[in-house]
């Protein structure tokens, strides 16, 4: 078999895969607009449920949802640039407790979302709550219960490995001659990661951000045990409360409904708000990241 031969084989095969990866998202896009646009109106986004979720909106899960992942957003983007920072710049190549941590980042990559959401459980509720109730609430159940603040911890602990990787890609990137003038011209280390590392790998800390917003707003399993609600008549005003999430009312919808197939349109309009939900976030971020690179071109 020739080189040539061997290369037309290799294109043939990629392209296949590419063709078939668009066909899949294509597909997924097409059945959902497909089967939710007709239900989809402002009313269904505005609108709490009725009769026992089969008519009514979705409004309590949309904005549930989108505080789950900001809060979830707020607590691991700040501490995975922390430790990324750590590894890329301060942590020797041979240092035991680098090793130990990429160790920990990569295994907890690859745990199952439930086993977070029994993290969460018994860390977070059974263990942070419990004692918090005891010390400030005279052993009163406020913390040690199910919130949108325990499932937002948790599902910062589940899209962590995700900001750490791509940080500390970001910030092995920014060139060696750069750290190493701003060191000669008299900077410390912290004042050359300040002004030279961070501003030249913030458009990785952004996609990060991007990663684990598509990872978390739509996960179900681990908000399962730490805050999600089956139904709230009211949006949640503070940390202690329950929440409704997009994911959950898909999950409820398509398994607990009085009559599944009535609600299908219900379900496929849900499932099409969190997909336009999880866009505009990550819209947000792509932009922001874009004038970045713009402005330091």
């Amino acid at each position: 078999m020739t080189r040539n031969t061997k290369d037309i084989i290799v294109k043939s095969l990629t392209g296949v895969s590419v063709l078939l990866i668009l066909f899949v998202i294509v597909a997924v896009l097409a059945i959902t607009f497909a089967g939710g646009w007709k239900t989809l109106s402002w009313e269904f986004i505005t609108s709490f449920p009725t009769d026992g979720m089969t008519t009514g909106g979705i409004f309590p899960a949309l904005v549930g949802t989108a505080l789950m992942t900001l809060i979830m957003t707020v607590a691991a983007v700040p501490f995975g640039t922390i430790t990324a920072i750590y590894l890329a710049e301060y942590a020797s190549e041979r240092s035991i407790l680098a090793r130990t941590i990429r160790f920990a980042v990569k295994t907890l990559a690859v745990v199952p979302s439930i086993i977070f959401g029994l993290f969460g459980l018994g860390f977070f509720i059974k263990f942070v709550g419990f004692h918090l109730d005891s010390l400030f609430n005279n052993g009163e159940l406020v913390w040690g219960q199910p919130n949108i603040l325990w499932a937002s911890l948790t599902m910062a602990l589940l899209t962590l490995p995700i900001v750490i990787v791509s940080v500390e890609e970001s910030i092995r990137t920014v060139p060696k001659e750069m750290r190493e003038a701003s060191l000669a011209l008299g900077a410390t280390k912290w004042q050359t990661i300040r002004q030279v590392v961070l501003p030249g790998s913030i458009t990785g800390i952004l996609t990060g951000t991007i990663l684990a917003i598509s990872r978390g707003a739509g996960e179900v399993a681990p908000i399962l045990f730490t805050g999600a609600a089956y139904y709230l008549a009211d949006l949640p005003n503070k940390m202690s409360d329950q929440f409704m999430s997009l994911g959950y009312h898909i999950y409820i919808m398509s398994t607990q409904s009085t009559n599944v197939d009535d609600t299908l349109p219900i379900q496929f309009a849900t499932t099409l708000v969190l997909l336009l939900l999880t866009f505009s976030l990550s819209l947000v971020a792509v932009i922001l990241r874009y004038r970045i690179r713009k402005k330091a071109r």
